[in-house]
């Protein structure tokens, strides 16, 4: 179990990358972008950090 939950982090920040970037070609407000951005951006951190030694 210690390798799922980052790989499903890192899977998330995937898919959010990628709604970022259809929202932003399809002319949503700018804030819905730049909220799924950061959510993104969080997901990627949290997968990552989690994989360093002594993660949770």
């Amino acid at each position: 179990m210690g390798a799922v939950l980052p790989t499903l982090l890192l899977i998330l920040a995937g898919v959010l990358v990628g709604g970022t970037w259809s929202l932003y070609r399809q002319g949503v407000p700018r804030g819905a972008v730049v909220v799924t951005g950061l959510l993104a951006v969080l997901a990627t951190a949290g997968g990552l950090l989690w994989l360093l030694p002594g993660g949770a």
